[in-house]
Formats: C-alpha cells, structure tokens, sequence
C-alpha cells in the first residue's frame, strides 16, 4: 500500500495547463470521433462494418435516453437526478466499447476509468474472451448443476483449487458478489449447526463495510445510505473497528492502525467467541467505504484470532480479488487463506455475471451426509453457467499468457507518475494506491461533489464516479502509455474544473 507524503505545491497545475497538455496528446485526438477505433489498433479486426451501422443508426443518443428513462428503473441511482434541472446528472446511451473505450450513439467516448463498476479487466469487446464465447456457443449455453456437470465448471473449479495452493479446493456458484456474500453466511452458520455448534449465530462486519445489498448481505453492511431503510428486515451484526490507514494519529504508522483493529476484533471473540460464527472483511481495501486501504497485518492477526476462537473467516475479494490488488488474490499479501472466499466482478472479465464462493475441505466435509438436512441445499437456476464459467477460463488464461500481474506493476508505477500533480494538489489528502486502484479524497469539496464531477468527467471523455468526497481510478489492465497519461492529466483536470464550481 502506498500513502504520499503531505507535500503541496507552491503553484498547482492549472485546469488550463491540463487542457492544454490534452491538447498536445495525439491519442485523445485522433479518436475523440466513432470513425476511430482503438479496438483496430490493438491489433483486433476493427468490426468496420458495425461501426459503419452504428453511424447509421436512426435512433440518437437522446431517443434512446429518453426510452431508457421510461422504462429501465437503473441501480444505485436517485433516478429524479437524471430529470432536466440545475443539478442534471446525465443519462449516457453507450451503443458500444472498444477496448477501455465506452462510445455514446453520436460517436463521444469515454475512458472506462472505473472499469463498469469495476468489472472489466481486459477491455471491451476482447477478442479472446469473444471467440472462447463464440465457441462455447455452438457447444453448450447452459445445463442445470444438479444432476448434471460439464467442462468448463469443471476445469474452473480445478484452476481456481490450483490458485489457491488448493487451500479452497471446492467451489460453489452464484450469478453476483451480494449471492455469493449470502451463500458465504448461510454456509458457516449451517456448518457450525451441522457440527453441533448451534449456539454460533452471529457475525461480525467493519465499521464502513459493504457486502452487497440483499437481506444477509446488507446486514453484514455498515452503509447506512444502504442499509437504514431495511433496518427492520435485518438480523444483527456486530461491527468493530475499520482498519483504514487514514484513521491514524501523529506518530501512528498503517501497521499500527491495523494492530488496534485487531485489538478491537479480539476484544469482542474473548467476550463473545462462543456465539460468533463468522467474520466478515474486504481484504486490503474497503472500496465502497471510499477506498479505505489497510495494511496486510491486520488479515493475519485476525486469521491468527479466528484460528483461536473458532470463528469462521470470510474474505469478501468480489471488487479487490482478480488482480486488483497487485496479487491474484488480495489475502496473498497477508500470507493467509480464510475459511470462504468470495470472487465475482472480474472473475468473467466483466462479460457475464458470475460469482463463485471457495471454501475449505472441513467446510464441505461438515455438509458431507446421508442425511439431506445436512447438505448445503441452496441453489439458482443458471449456477455455474458454461458460458459464464468459459468467459472465467479465458480471463484465467490471459493471465497467464500475458503475465498480467507482472505487466500491472509496470503500469501502475507509470500511473503512480501521471497522477503525482493530482497528489501534489492543495485540495487533496490522503492520497494512496494499492495495485490497481488509486483514490484521493478532496478537502472542502462542497455540496454534490460527486455528482458535478461525474458530469465534468463526461465532457472531458471521462468515465469516473467519486465515492462521496473520495476520488478513485480502477482502470482496466490495458492501458498503454498514452492513454495512462491522458487519465492522469483529464483526472487532475476534472477535479479542477469541478472544484472551481463549488
């Protein structure tokens, strides 16, 4: 985990130097227009002739705003925000993607900085995931799982047992991260009633945390923006402390943060250890907190006090699993394994939904019965969907014919570069980057902040989405060098455009 130091700059990089530098940047030119195609560039075959079609198009961009805006209720969104006002956020109509490149129906295109909600991790419109789609196609599109296997659930179980150091060698299927955060719950409490253990029925979540937004997930959720409306609907959990590195004082390192973290999360099993089932933790980054990053210590200690206290551990890697991170697994940087752990977003290279939740051998063996009370009976029509599972098995394989993860610290260090006037900015504090994800929260930011920089991101081919007051880039991992500065400059950009307007 990186943490800048507090440094300023005497004279900040104006909004009009960042303009003027874009200006001078040739591959944010060339393509600002659909007759450009970087998918052609790198190497694909261009799709001309649906590109043509799409210039074609009878329909506009504003037809198709206006059908979605009668008839698709959209997630995670105030939807009067989008009616015409002072504080209209738009609704943009994506007719296809290219790459990192999301184009609108008038041909503007947007750099998918947030790589769609952070799934996508080898661009839009990839070939090889195309074609191991394609293939997949004229085979098998889908069989129901029980009763029943085939091939590609197969041999991914098999790869994902493999990258664990077969620690979690048995996987279990869902169609999103907030599923498979629920079967994670379902399974440690029936587990601990299967072993006789009834009395263990609570879990224990992070201050700030977020696990997705169905019943189970929501109750292991400390959002209250989320969360507040269900309250009646919820079960209780326990919340301890965040480990967020921001929280720390003068004199006070990451590591220190993490140990009083864990000290709190201690404090709680030796009172309560006997009733506690579970806890629950996004490793290394609590992302929809707003970035909170923490160091690698905290997992271990609190895997050495689940050890301990005979409490489940639940890694929630849906947003930090894939690569995000710097390592394939977040939990990797702790040397840990937890008892479950959850994988989604990238896990399909953000193609089809798909989650999956990897477990122990003693979790499985606890299900492991003549009697069916004791099987793990949960289930989904499209579980361990083969066109889902194929587009996870072409992922894997870019990995590892790409060297990704090697590939990615060469990338990030460059975007560590581009971003250091952002860092250096008067308006911006605690700046820090994990692997893949770099956030930046901004002082005195003023009222929709998020929102006016979203919209500034737009004009300026932006796809970003700020997290309250916190600025974040979770790219995918193709950016080549023009396109890592261009980010870096229009980021830094935005944020001047936007908080010259508070």
């Amino acid at each position: 985990m990186r943490y800048w130091p507090t440094r300023r700059c005497a004279s900040p990089t104006s909004a009009r130097h960042c303009r003027a530098a874009r200006a001078c940047n040739p591959s944010w030119r060339s393509a600002s227009r659909i007759g450009y195609s970087p998918h052609a560039a790198r190497g694909g075959n261009g799709n001309g002739a649906v590109l043509e079609a799409h210039q074609q198009s009878v329909e506009t961009d504003s037809d198709w705003v206006a059908r979605s805006l009668r008839s698709v209720w959209h997630p995670c969104t105030q939807m009067q925000h989008h009616a015409q006002g002072t504080d209209h956020v738009p609704l943009i109509a994506v007719s296809h993607g290219r790459g990192p490149w999301l184009y609108d129906h008038h041909g503007d295109r947007y750099l998918d900085a947030i790589s769609s909600w952070w799934v996508n991790l080898f661009g839009h419109a990839n070939q090889r995931i195309n074609g191991a789609l394609k293939e997949q196609l004229d085979m098998l599109e889908h069989a129901m799982l029980a009763g029943f296997t085939h091939e590609p659930v197969i041999r991914l179980s098999e790869r994902l047992s493999a990258l664990t150091q077969h620690q979690l060698g048995h996987a279990f299927y869902a169609s999103d991260g907030a599923s498979a955060v629920e079967i994670a719950l379902k399974m440690s409490f029936h587990a601990w009633r299967n072993m006789g253990r009834t009395d263990k029925q609570e879990f224990v979540c992070l201050k700030g945390s977020y696990h997705g937004e169905t019943i189970g997930a929501l109750a292991v959720t400390d959002v209250a923006l989320f969360k507040d409306a269900y309250g009646p609907l919820l079960r209780a959990s326990r919340i301890v402390m965040s480990p967020d590195a921001r929280q720390a004082v003068d004199g006070e390192s990451a590591e220190d943060v993490a140990r009083r973290a864990a000290a709190d999360v201690q404090k709680l099993f030796e009172e309560n250890g006997a009733s506690i089932a579970a806890i629950i933790i996004e490793p290394l980054v609590q992302c929809a907190t707003g970035m909170a990053m923490h160091d690698p210590l905290y997992l271990k200690l609190v895997r050495e006090l689940c050890d301990r206290h005979d409490v489940h551990l639940i890694l929630d890697e849906i947003a930090v699993g894939c690569g995000r991170t710097g390592t394939f697994f977040a939990c990797e940087q702790a040397g840990i394994w937890p008892d479950f752990l959850c994988l989604s977003k990238g896990i399909s290279g953000g193609y089809l939904p798909l989650s999956i939740v990897l477990s122990r051998e003693e979790i499985y063996q606890a299900f492991y019965s003549a009697d069916v009370t004791r099987g793990f009976l949960h289930s989904h029509s499209y579980t361990g969907n083969p066109l889902a599972c194929r587009a996870a098995l072409a992922t894997l394989d870019i990995f590892e014919e790409d060297q990704v993860l090697e590939t990615n610290r060469i990338r990030a260090e460059k975007l560590t570069r581009a971003l250091q006037p952002l860092v250096n900015h008067e308006r911006i504090s605690h700046a820090r980057q994990r692997g893949m994800i770099w956030a930046f929260d901004a002082i005195d930011a003023g009222p929709g902040f998020s929102r006016r920089f979203f919209t500034e991101a737009t004009r300026q081919e932006l796809l970003l989405r700020p997290i309250g007051n916190t600025i974040y880039l979770m790219p995918p991992y193709i950016l080549n060098d023009e396109e890592i500065d261009g980010l870096a400059a229009r980021t830094l950009s935005v944020f001047e455009t936007t908080i010259a307007g508070a």
